[in-house]
């Protein structure tokens, strides 16, 4: 879901820009270096995840993983995106240097949002796959959600193209809360620890 260059107003890109730098940095300063491994794996997942995407306008569509990656880093998504779409950019072109900001907030956010509530939702003893699914459904609600708004917030003229984006992801809302039960019910079994569950 990333939005092309040139084409947010100067307020979103301010916006993005600034959260973007505050959330790297706490994610770098919450990671410890034997999670640089785990971090990198998510951020290489992100990365490969919306190689396959269809344009829609000035945003696209693909798959996002952000909620189960918030799942398991918390705030050290920011970083593992920043690496994540920084190649992209570098690499594909997708999305650009200018609106590299936005792009991670509207990604990491709601995968961080998702990803804690799925874990509340684990914790608190429900099933696994359960909590996956909220982690991966409601990161998909909410980035898409962001990237209307900064669409939105951008003139009038993209309010189409900002509607169009939350039609458009309808079905990927539901394969990530497939993907996501899948991921989480699965790691619960070999390692709950990285879902905040003890090990018994």
């Amino acid at each position: 879901m990333h939005i092309s260059e040139g084409v947010l107003s100067l307020y979103p890109l301010t916006i993005g820009a600034v959260g973007a730098v505050v959330g790297i940095a706490a994610g770098l300063k919450k990671m410890e270096i034997d999670e640089v491994p785990r971090v990198g794996i998510v951020s290489a997942a992100l990365f490969v995840s919306s190689l396959i995407h269809i344009n829609i306008g000035p945003a696209s569509v693909h798959l996002l993983l952000n909620g189960i990656g918030g799942l398991l880093l918390g705030m050290k998504l920011f970083p593992a995106y920043l690496v994540a779409l920084f190649l992209q950019v570098l690499l594909f072109q997708f999305g650009g240097l200018a609106v590299l900001g936005v792009n991670i907030c509207t990604m990491a956010i709601s995968g961080l949002v998702g990803g804690r509530l799925g874990r509340c939702v684990i914790i608190s003893g429900k099933p696994s796959w359960l909590g996956g699914a909220v982690a991966g459904g409601i990161g998909v609600v909410l980035a898409t959600l962001f990237t209307a708004l900064a669409l939105a917030f951008s003139g009038e003229v993209f309010l189409i193209t900002a509607k169009l984006v939350l039609i458009a992801h309808i079905p990927v809302v539901i394969l990530e809360s497939l993907i996501g039960a899948f991921i989480a019910s699965f790691i619960y079994k070999m390692m709950p620890s990285l879902l905040g569950v003890d090990e018994k």
